[in-house]
């Protein structure tokens, strides 16, 4: 039996005011839009979402994502009120020290929280990526019969994400695939922190979402739970993804900040709450009021989720009596585990003095791992043959086949940066995305956040220095390594050579609480000899050593990443036929060198020398750790220019010459 119109109300209520108590009482956050857009979410967590809040990792759940993550408390209510694993005191200690309720939903804290959201958007793009996994793994495991991957991925998002680029971008890359298990609903309250909307944003919604391939409609009242949830029925039943623009009104109920920006980033006070209260016939006292019977209904989502999970279990036991094999793989890869032997496929490239660029290595790992390796999915923003990062054997992801495992992001790094970090949270898929090193600028959020989150995302990024060329220096990064090197917890390798590629590929693979940012060459370097230079497998602790030359102490350490390591090669076998005692030590990791014990570190780099010398075409900043204060750097702190890259390298003093004679000058001092 359906609830009743008065038990319904109290219930969208009980959401408003636990979140605007939460906020009140924290003295800081947003109450306006838990506040406008209570109903919608009450329709969609009762009536429609498929989840199960006793196990909120069930592989088969419906994904939710709260895009605009400022709201956060609507979430945090939903969360409790359906029997999270998240209790009132949570919710008192809202944004509190140590809590688990902070400012914006954190992924891994929060049960229940399906991806990190703050900087608006990147919950739209998260969500667009969601719906891509649920599409290609429903599209590699469904058999008739055996619809067992057959989820949704709903997303509230706001007019600031709206506003985003990227939610544009993602928006026309789901448009064009047809990703149809999508839903999104738009709180379409039409405030933002400097006002009304209308003061920059006028554009009519609908019609840039009707004309990306999406399925639009309107409703006029976003308190309307029968209207709502009439929009989603019909959106669940569209083979095109799924806009709901909902006109609410933020800081529902407030007697004098309703409609106003005052509702948004600020606590109400005790008087409007009190009064917002009053007007929604909801008690003034006390705080964090949940009646009886509307926990009582919102608790059914317990039993109700227990069952829809038992459901398809049952549905997954009948699958595995058919499929076994498919069965097996989609829990392996839903769990999150590798196969046995996903590595066979690597093996040493031979030493060879013309070598590769460290680009075409990286694509030739991605296809001596995609066999092995099935979940491996990924693509470029549209830089695929300069990228290499497409999977032979598969074609590309599209709306009519999108089991297939090349996806083409086309020019839109924002929304592929997301899309691969809400890939990463879905699970059952390992994705890669590439583009130039350049552009990290555009990705750099998704990047931080899946750094925040704990992501296991890679990130390629080719073309990694002046080395590019005549493109000049638009085009050439210069103070890209140092500024991702400063991202906690993101792993930056710049390898040197085709075998430490294989490496980096196999720490990026094997890693599973962080993501790994791969830094390539677009032009070819030596592959090693490593019956003269010691394995590549020491890139696993960030730096090693190459080669000592001479017998003793060294007298000089020649450091370097990436293409510049084949120059302090060079540069060292000249010092030492001069009879200079000479380390070589390739430093492709900085991050993987820090998380070394002390002894190591000092094997590598110790302190008895003094004359270290770094080597990297790039910005010095932070290499002044590495070399010490009787240490030099051969960098780049100013911009590139147009011209061949032999030439570039030349004029900027990466040459043997200049290798030599800045560590004779060290060794002299």
């Amino acid at each position: 039996m359906p609830p009743s119109s008065d038990l319904q109300n109290r219930a969208i209520n009980a959401i408003r005011f636990l979140a605007a108590d939460a906020i009140q009482a924290a003295n800081s956050g947003h109450p306006g839009m838990p506040m406008g857009a209570a109903a919608m979410a009450y329709v969609l967590w009762t009536r429609h979402l498929r989840h199960n809040p006793r196990n909120p990792k069930w592989s088969d759940r419906d994904r939710f994502v709260l895009s605009g993550g400022h709201g956060s408390a609507l979430l945090y209510s939903l969360l409790h009120l359906t029997g999270y694993d998240l209790s009132m005191e949570d919710l008192k200690n809202f944004r509190q020290w140590g809590s688990i309720t902070p400012g914006h939903p954190e992924y891994g804290l929060t049960p229940g929280v399906e991806v990190t959201t703050g900087p608006l958007g990147q919950g739209f793009g998260n969500a667009v990526g969601m719906a891509m996994a649920e599409a290609h793994l429903a599209a590699v495991f469904n058999r008739r019969k055996h619809e067992i991957v057959d989820h949704y991925t709903y997303a509230i998002v706001t007019d600031g994400d709206m506003m985003e680029g990227i939610a544009s971008e993602a928006a026309s890359l789901a448009g064009h695939l047809q990703l149809g298990k999508i839903v999104i609903l738009y709180d379409d309250n039409r405030i933002s922190i400097d006002g009304g909307t209308d003061v920059a944003f006028t554009e009519n919604v609908g019609a840039r979402f009707e004309a990306y391939g999406w399925h639009i409609q309107h409703i006029n009242d976003g308190n309307d739970v029968n209207a709502i949830d009439k929009a989603i029925e019909k959106a669940k039943k569209d083979s095109r993804p799924s806009l709901i623009l909902c006109r609410t009104h933020i800081g529902y109920g407030a007697p004098s900040k309703q409609d106003t920006a005052a509702a948004h980033g600020s606590p109400l006070g005790d008087e409007e709450l009190d009064g917002a209260k009053k007007n929604l016939g909801w008690p003034t006292e006390p705080r964090f009021h949940v009646p009886d019977d509307v926990l009582e209904h919102f608790r059914e989502a317990v039993k109700r989720g227990a069952e829809i999970e038992t459901e398809w279990k049952s549905r997954l036991n009948d699958y595995r009596t058919a499929h076994p094999d498919l069965a097996e793989e989609l829990e392996r890869r839903m769990a999150g585990k590798l196969p046995d032997g996903w590595d066979t496929g690597l093996v040493s490239f031979p030493a060879d003095s013309k070598g590769l660029a460290t680009r075409a290595s990286s694509g030739k790992v991605i296809n001596a791992l995609a066999p092995h390796l099935p979940e491996l999915v990924g693509g470029s923003a549209d830089l695929t043959g300069s990228n290499k990062t497409w999977i032979d054997g598969s074609d590309s992801f599209q709306a009519e086949c999108p089991e297939n495992r090349n996806i083409f992001f086309g020019v839109r790094e924002h929304a592929m940066g997301a899309a691969v970090n809400g890939m990463v949270a879905h699970g059952g898929l390992r994705p890669y995305s590439g583009t130039f090193l350049v552009f990290a600028d555009y990705m750099r959020p998704p990047i931080r956040i899946s750094a925040l989150s704990k992501h296991p995302s890679i990130w390629l990024f080719t073309h990694d220095s002046i080395g590019l060329g005549e493109d000049g220096p638009t085009h050439q990064p210069i103070e890209h390594l140092a500024s991702l090197r400063a991202i906690p917890g993101l792993q930056v390798i710049r390898p040197a050579d085709a075998n430490e590629v294989v490496e980096a590929w196999r720490i990026a693979i094997l890693r599973k609480d962080g993501p790994t940012l791969l830094s390539l060459t677009r032009q070819n370097v030596p592959t090693l000899d490593r019956g003269v230079f010691n394995s590549a497998d020491g890139l696993a602790r960030g730096a090693y050593i190459l080669r000592d030359i001479g017998k003793g102490d060294p007298q000089v350490i020649l450091m370097a990443s990436g293409s510049e390591v084949e120059l302090i090669i060079a540069a060292g076998e000249q010092l030492a036929s001069e009879g200079v005692v000479v380390r070589l030590v390739s430093f492709p990791c900085w991050e993987l060198f820090e998380n070394q014990d002390e002894g190591y570190r000092e094997s590598v780099l110790p302190t008895r020398v003094g004359a270290k010398l770094a080597v990297e075409a790039g910005v010095s900043q932070g290499w002044e750790r590495w070399v010490g204060d009787q240490g030099g750097i051969i960098s780049i702190d100013r911009f590139g220019a147009s011209a061949p890259a032999n030439i570039l390298f030349a004029k900027y003093g990466f040459s043997v010459e200049n290798v030599v004679k800045q560590a004779r000058r060290l060794i002299s001092h």
